[in-house]
């Protein structure tokens, strides 16, 4: 059986405007990606902010899909990782609230140690609120929930990766907006308020475990069904996420220099390529150049330059 080409590769997370990230830039050595863009152009930038719910690599992977532009923060991807076509869905992902001196961040769960019991048990405490609301919840993995209610057709929801780590404040569903925000907000209330008295965090307390005292809704919308494009041919290497995430900038970069000499290497020899590197606020195309044509082709002008990584980083 012959391989599915890849015609869009995402690098998320490829840079960031954090000092540490940016301190990082001179000492990467990613001769692979070089080579590669030395013989690419660039061919498309989508600008954007900080501060946008729906992260450059999320818009990244709906253009690959075709999917038409939206509100920002409705790319429906619990309905499109569940195949639930016209179903108002989005993922309500069970977490931890780190209180701080007057702020509130998210970390995610460990999933290590966080099991499917666990997950299921706050699961059915946390139902029959929902239900009250029109919204049913399927489960889907210890850290990840489906819910299926009309109130989210047209929610827009902040991405788990723009909260991960940071104040949850900013990106709070608006308690003095829509009916189905407001009402979004008092239910994550309530599961707070539900989670921190449940036996399983009884249990985990009682072993020094991080507590599942919160709730975050994202990838909310309604997927209008079959993309017409081969997802197979649309390839996401999310290989510098978890370092970038918790800010581990020297990890980051070593997870750059391993991702280069192992998948992008392999994915870079891939014809007709798009590479796509998204940062916090722009996502950047690249595809090969054309070959060169008429007098051009004839003249021995000698081999492209690579562009030099940081200013290639700092477009993001």
């Amino acid at each position: 059986m012959s391989k599915i080409p890849i015609r869009t590769l995402i690098i998320p997370f490829a840079a960031s405007e954090d000092a540490g990230c940016r301190a990082q830039w001179p000492q990467l050595r990613l001769p692979n990606l070089g080579r590669w863009l030395a013989r690419a152009r660039l061919v498309a930038t989508d600008r954007g902010n900080a501060y946008r719910l729906n992260p450059p690599h999320e818009r990244a992977l709906a253009q690959a899909l075709g999917w038409p532009a939206g509100i920002d923060g409705t790319l429906p991807w619990a309905g499109w990782h569940a195949r639930r076509s016209d179903v108002p869905c989005a993922w309500f992902t069970p977490c931890h609230w780190q209180t701080g001196m007057e702020q509130v961040r998210l970390q995610a769960m460990d999933e290590d140690a966080w099991s499917a019991a666990e997950s299921q048990a706050l699961l059915a405490a946390l139902a029959p609120l929902c239900a009250e609301d029109g919204i049913r919840l399927v489960y889907e993995a210890p850290s990840r929930w489906r819910a299926e209610g009309e109130c989210f057709r047209q929610l827009p929801c902040a991405s788990l990766d723009r909260v991960l780590g940071r104040r949850i404040d900013p990106w709070l569903p608006s308690a003095s907006g829509e009916p189905a925000q407001r009402s979004l907000l008092r239910l994550m209330n309530e599961a707070q308020m539900l989670f921190y008295t449940h036996p399983v965090n009884d249990d985990r307390g009682a072993r020094g475990l991080p507590l599942a005292n919160g709730l975050w809704i994202s990838g909310s919308g309604v997927w209008a069904g079959a993309d017409g494009i081969d997802t197979r041919t649309v390839q996401v290497l999310d290989d510098l996420r978890p370092a970038a995430l918790t800010g581990d900038w020297a990890a980051w970069a070593s997870a750059w220099a391993t991702l280069d000499a192992g998948p992008l290497g392999s994915a870079l020899d891939m014809p007709d390529l798009t590479l796509v590197l998204c940062g916090e606020q722009h996502a950047v195309q690249w595809a090969p150049a054309p070959p060169a044509r008429g007098w051009r082709a004839l003249w021995p002008i000698g081999p492209r330059r690579s562009p030099a990584l940081p200013s290639v980083l700092e477009a993001l």
